[in-house]
């Protein structure tokens, strides 16, 4: 049997930054982490490693990245203030995020951006996925231009390099499957280790081992039928694991347990995620066409906002399909607007000179009614209002159900191209019930339960049916930090 003063289980970002803060405070810490080595690094080896947090100035900026007088003289990088911020969680999520966490993430992001740089983390500017070129100066645009280095894989390799630097250990291949607790404190795990069952003793436990998006007899128990034929976007070990120990003990469950992060992913991707390719199976330049079903018909406003506030439900919108499937289909005008991921090796792609041509090629799709639907959809674009995609243009269309409120343009202009997609499901929204100042969960009672403690995806009550981009990132090291910090001086004391 082990023993440490604090036991972190998973090794993902919101994991690894519980480790280091408790390591902060002089306790033995140790990793547990089901994976491989290879396999490791949680959902945020998928990310795309966009960061979402509150900045004012160019000054703030600077306290994360390093920034040339060139780059800052020939940019506008925008602002997120605080009540930017604040504004967008509460209008994404129907103004149901926990106004005690939602400010906390909020207030203390800037600092912890700081704190993940000064821990060997490099952030960059977010050149090529969220600005553009106006009158020659570089516009950043969705209130998030900053991004890690090497994306969300990067950072678990920065993350991974601090917490061997600061002397924690890490134990691969080893599923924590309960809670050593005698009814007044947890006081270890129980976990498997390459089949063998064996304990681990700690003073605190960090649950860090996200949600069950990848247990499909869960998604279709708590976020309903067909949700079990969902691709995983990410991991394969993320499979509640973590949150069926906590309320095997009384933990309170909290948040949005029918809600998830879901988005457009290639209809033809692996099962689970390939840490090969990453993120680059979605297709998040939706915005710039149409999305078109089974039916031959578009079903949601495409261009309702930047896809940084709409990608992460438009997936479940997919799902609902006929088929669960959608072609996003775009003409020659907007091809240089399309983001990296549609210039993969492997992508389900079909072309033609033709809207005529494109229709059959459609795999599972109406062809007659995909052409009616263009033919209405092109008819009701408004072509007095310039085209702008740093902006919400608001180039729209008229009569015509869904609408679509900005980038609308005619598919007038060959060659088309189309992609087929599926819904990928990135992390669940429910989560636990947590102690708004130390991260320790509460039971059903409302009563902290001595010794655990959590972060991460397991936090319940900061997202509810949507999800603003670069935010998830930033939430894991925000709650990360705080609960090691927490479990590191509860173990020391």
């Amino acid at each position: 049997m082990q023993e440490f003063d604090v036991v972190v289980v998973g090794k993902g970002n919101a994991a690894l930054c519980a480790a280091l803060s408790a390591r902060e405070q002089g306790a033995g810490v140790a990793l547990l982490e089901a994976a491989s080595e290879d396999e490791s690094g949680g959902n945020s080896r998928f990310a795309g490693g966009v960061m979402r947090f509150a900045y004012e100035s160019v000054d703030d900026l600077k306290r994360v990245t390093e920034l040339t007088a060139e780059e800052i003289a020939n940019s506008d990088f925008g602002t997120n203030t605080r009540e930017e911020f604040l504004d967008d969680l509460y209008r994404l999520t129907s103004y149901r995020t926990d106004p005690d966490l939602s400010e906390l993430l909020v207030d203390r992001s800037l600092d912890t951006m700081a704190w993940l740089r000064s821990k060997g983390v490099r952030f960059v500017p977010n050149y090529g996925r969220q600005s553009g070129l106006v009158d020659g100066k570089r516009k950043f645009f969705g209130r998030m231009p900053i991004e890690v280095s090497g994306g969300g894989a990067g950072l678990v390799q920065y993350l991974d390099a601090a917490a061997k630097k600061a002397g924690i250990e890490i134990i691969y291949e080893t599923r924590a499957t309960s809670l050593i607790y005698d009814g007044e404190r947890v006081q270890g795990v129980c976990a498997k280790q390459k089949g063998k069952a064996i304990e681990i003793r700690a003073r605190s436990v960090v649950l860090a081992c996200g949600g069950f998006e990848a247990n499909p007899e869960w998604r279709a128990r708590y976020l309903g039928p067909g949700w079990e034929l969902a691709k995983v976007r990410g991991t394969r070990f993320n499979a509640g694991d973590g949150l069926k120990m906590a309320l095997d003990i009384g933990a309170a469950p909290y948040g949005n347990w029918s809600g998830c992060h879901a988005t457009g992913w290639d209809r033809y991707a692996p099962e689970f995620g390939d840490v090969n390719v990453g993120d680059q199976f979605q297709k998040h330049s939706y915005i710039f066409g149409v999305l078109i079903n089974a039916w031959g018909k578009r079903f949601v406003d495409e261009g309702w906002d930047f896809h940084s506030f709409t990608y992460a439900k438009y997936g479940g919108e997919v799902l609902k399909q006929p088929g669960q499937f959608a072609w996003q289909v775009f003409d020659a005008k907007v091809k240089h607007l399309l983001r990296s991921e549609y210039r993969i090796k492997f992508v389900t792609k079909v072309t033609a000179n033709t809207l005529e041509e494109l229709a059959p090629k459609l795999e599972g799709v109406n062809p007659e009614g995909f052409l009616k639907t263009v033919r209405e959809y092109n008819a009701a674009v408004r072509a007095d209002i310039p085209f702008n995609h740093t902006i919400k243009d608001g180039k729209c269309t008229t009569g015509i159900e869904p609408p679509k409120s900005n980038w609308a343009q005619a598919l007038d202009t060959p060659p088309f191209e189309a992609y087929a997609t599926t819904c990928g499901i990135t992390f669940t929204f429910g989560g636990l019930r947590i102690d708004r100042e130390t991260g320790q969960v509460i039971d059903v009672h409302f009563h902290k339960i001595p010794g655990l403690y959590c972060a991460g995806e397991m936090v319940g009550g900061l997202f509810y049916f949507n999800y603003p981009s670069g935010t998830g990132l930033v939430s894991g090291a925000v709650f990360g930090r705080m609960a090691g910090a927490s479990a590191g001086k509860s173990a020391r004391s």
